[in-house]
């Protein structure tokens, strides 16, 4: 008898495993809209925007990039042109120039169309406060009593990076801190960034004593010490952003894969106008920045 449960079990097993059908989900094509990601922030250099057309989602093609649009950002005063790069479709540079906190920034593009029409997209986006500057940075594996935060990988010691700072009384202000070695930025890319929404910290000193005794330090990277030199120069550029942002953000994190029925039951959040027109995002974000350099 149990000789026969057996076989009905691997007969019904094989059963369930070996009648497999693709699914094909039907999903609707619309009309390509304008992928934006822009920025502009207080530091004096060359700010980028990008600029593509959303694609269907089964489509296996390469990004069509948006050329010879005119794309520029004005608090309402002065102008700022964004030049196409003559190597690259799609990417935009203003000239060497600095935003300014707490002022109100409206990104514009003007795309033209093969009808001879033109599509303007648009958002605004208020340059937020932020900190006065980061005291410094400390490098040092965890040391607080709570275990959730790794000290050691593969006999690796983790070293921990801490900026000290005293942060902002607005409960609202949202930190995004990068992390540089020797000049190249090690979390770039959106699904490598963290977010640091002080909260009930803030108005508080940053990894300071108070915070180190409620055993709630903030790290903002971590190196696995092989990969660390004496010498080696690192930086954090604290970013403070709009809170909306955040919002965008998160939604990007939980809606990205290639499985249409996982992720978010909506469409990614955008503040690109008119509405259907297109997706994205035109960030601005105070940045104050600090380096050391690590001591074995």
């Amino acid at each position: 008898m149990n000789d026969l449960r057996k076989l009905l079990v691997l007969i019904g097993f094989a059963c369930l495993t070996s009648c497999t059908e693709d699914i094909v989900i039907d999903v609707q094509k619309g009309e390509p809209m304008i992928g934006v990601e822009a920025s502009l922030t207080d530091e004096l250099k060359r700010h980028e925007a990008i600029l593509s057309y959303s694609a269907d989602f089964y489509n296996e093609d390469d990004i069509q990039m948006v050329s010879g649009a005119t794309v520029y950002v004005t608090d309402g005063i002065d102008t700022l042109y964004y030049y196409e790069d003559a190597e690259r479709k799609g990417h935009y540079f203003s000239d060497l120039v600095a935003g300014r906190k707490n002022t109100l920034y409206r990104f514009c593009a003007d795309v033209p169309r093969a009808d001879g029409e033109t599509v303007h997209v648009f958002a605004e986006s208020l340059m937020p406060n932020n900190v006065e500057c980061i005291d410094s940075i400390v490098i040092k594996p965890y040391n607080g009593a709570n275990d959730t935060m790794p000290s050691v990988f593969f006999n690796d010691t983790i070293e921990w990076v801490y900026p000290y700072f005293m942060s902002l009384p607005d409960p609202n202000i949202i930190y995004i801190p990068l992390v540089a070695k020797n000049d190249t930025i090690l979390n770039d890319t959106l699904t490598d960034q963290m977010m640091v929404p002080v909260g009930g910290y803030a108005g508080f000193y940053i990894n300071g004593p108070e915070m180190q005794l409620a055993n709630k330090e903030i790290p903002v990277h971590m190196f696995r010490k092989s990969q660390l030199k004496r010498g080696d120069r690192i930086r954090v550029d604290l970013h403070s952003i709009p809170t909306d942002y955040m919002t965008f953000f998160y939604s990007i994190m939980i809606s990205t894969g290639s499985n249409p029925l996982l992720g978010a039951p909506a469409n990614v959040g955008t503040n690109i106008q008119p509405s259907g027109s297109g997706v994205g995002w035109f960030l601005t974000a105070s940045v104050v920045s600090a380096e050391t350099v690590f001591e074995d």
